[in-house]
């Protein structure tokens, strides 16, 4: 398997069907096809021999596009740059990967520079822009021109396909392997469940460089769908392009669909969201009362659900559109993580790695051919992190009767309280059931008692008001009393990752800075 397969299978069949749709303007299968070829080119040209990393530093764009699909024709591994990272950051990965080349846009081109200077393996940075090409860079389009088409490596199976960084925030990121084989997999897992369909006008709105999106961008060229790109998410521009571009199918994270109900409720209400047939979510967990707020509003679409992570290609779990029914909603289902994908098995296990009964709650392991190849120049952590064959995902869950994963929280995150666990997203679920929540996030907080308290950071739907007394006790008749929580913080915001997870890192920092976590 390699991923420029689809883009053969359009060309082939479908060569004048519109794949891409930006700022406007139509790119059909056969153009970006030559463009992807003549991009390959080019970075021959530039001395990228086979398995040389290349980087790209942009915002969502078809250029992008062309980026994920010429680099493994030219037989080179991809490398997308986080843009929320400090210059340090990216400096720090591309070292460590030893990339030699950077694409950058116009929103990029002066950090760019930057980077050149501090970098110790970069040799060439490529501007990806509109203006004048910056002095020491080279110009994407001309190199494109000037470049004639080179047949495609092939390249695929279980040879590196990219290097995607995760982490950053709290300290050097880490290098997550992925062969062709592992991502190939997630996007047939994506299209069985109905997704990313060849009548597709899929909405590009989580970053490109983070690997939902291209795992959803590899899926798309198989089935030959077209490509819808927005720059980046705001919920204004999302549903503006649901209704202009007759988008129908979006990939997105709760807060993101937060975001887009309360804007749709308020400034957008005019504006026509019937074209969306099919919204997938997923890169954390979603609430009862936000997927039922979803699934009133985008009343013509199906849901569907996909839990995983970097290091699973990124999918291992499922939940397709036939468990988005009342029957489901009753029992329960709706709200699980779903089904493991094809050829991917799933267990729940204790401390020791014996699976746990079902219904206990352990830690989620996964093996498949999505799992990761390891992590880059890490043998130790890969180690760890593959032992016995499984990724061991650090997610705490249990599966039912029928084989359906709940996600309960992160195992870093759960909240030990007097030698209780306390899993916050069961806690953030009975928040988030008092109408005048919006959002919220649950984190330990120390105590000299009990080790950690469970502390809440609520954001309010506008035009309302709730004190925390209010929701400790709207808590208090739905989870036990050791869950409820001791401490209420109201705020504006909450802060994100670039996909839209709470960042609870940042949230814990002032508590437990100086402080050694754990009882007392």
């Amino acid at each position: 398997m390699y991923i420029t397969q689809g883009l053969h299978r359009q060309l082939q069949s479908r060569p004048q069907a519109v794949a891409i749709r930006a700022q406007g303007r139509s790119t059909t299968y056969a153009e970006y096809g030559d463009r992807v070829a003549r991009l390959a080119s080019a970075l021959k040209g530039l001395g990228v021999a086979s398995g040389d990393r290349v980087a790209m530093l942009a915002f969502n764009c078809q250029r992008y596009l062309e980026y994920y699909l010429a680099v493994p024709w030219a037989d080179a591994v991809v490398n997308p740059v986080n843009f929320r990272w400090s210059v340090a950051e990216i400096v720090y990965s591309l070292d460590d990967s030893e990339t030699t080349v950077l694409i950058v846009d116009d929103h990029h081109k002066d950090i760019g520079q930057t980077i050149l200077e501090q970098s110790q393996t970069l040799r060439q940075v490529i501007y990806a822009g509109d203006g004048p090409t910056p002095a020491g860079m080279l110009n994407y389009e001309t190199l494109i021109a000037n470049s004639a088409a080179v047949e495609d490596a092939r390249r695929g199976g279980d040879a590196l396909l990219g290097i995607f960084y995760t982490g950053g925030t709290t300290g050097f990121p880490k290098g997550v392997m992925l062969s062709h084989t592992n991502v190939a997999f997630s996007a047939m897992n994506s299209v069985n469940t109905g997704k990313c369909g060849v009548d597709a006008r899929f909405l590009h709105s989580m970053p490109m460089f983070h690997l939902a999106d291209f795992a959803a961008m590899v899926a798309l060229f198989v089935t030959g769908g077209t490509h819808i790109v927005l720059q980046g998410f705001t919920p204004k521009g999302a549903l503006e392009a649901i209704e202009q571009e007759q988008v129908n199918e979006v990939l997105l994270a709760p807060t993101m669909i937060q975001m887009l109900l309360d804007y749709h409720q308020g400034e957008g209400r005019h504006l026509d969201v019937s074209a969306l047939k099919r919204v997938g979510y997923g890169a954390s967990t979603i609430t009862p009362a936000l997927l039922d707020r979803a699934r009133a509003m985008f009343i013509n679409a199906e849901f569907s659900q996909g839990y995983g992570m970097t290091e699973l290609a990124p999918v291992a779990t499922t939940l397709g559109s036939e468990y988005h029914t009342p029957e489901h909603q009753a029992s329960g289902k709706m709200y699980s993580a779903g089904l493991p994908g094809i050829c991917v098995e799933v267990r729940i296990v204790d401390a020791q790695d014996n699976e746990v009964p079902r219904g206990t709650v352990g830690e989620i392991i996964v093996r498949g051919p999505n799992v990761m190849l390891g992590y880059w120049k890490k043998p130790e952590a890969t180690a760890e992190a593959l032992r016995g064959g499984w990724m061991h995902t650090g997610d705490g869950g249990y599966m039912d009767e029928d084989g359906f994963v709940y996600i309960c929280d992160r195992l870093k995150d759960m909240v030990v309280s007097g030698g209780e666990n306390i899993y916050s997203a069961e806690v953030e679920t009975a928040i988030a059931s008092h109408p005048a929540v919006a959002q919220s996030a649950v984190i330990g907080i120390p105590c000299k008692k009990w080790g950690e308290t469970v502390h809440a950071v609520i954001i309010l739907k506008p035009g309302v008001t709730a004190s925390g007394e209010e929701i400790i006790g709207h808590c208090r008749e739905r989870i036990a009393g050791y869950k409820v929580p001791r401490s209420i913080e109201f705020r504006d915001s909450l802060p994100l990752t670039s996909v839209g997870k709470v960042l609870k890192t940042e949230l814990r920092k002032p508590f437990w800075e100086n402080q050694k976590r754990g009882i007392a």
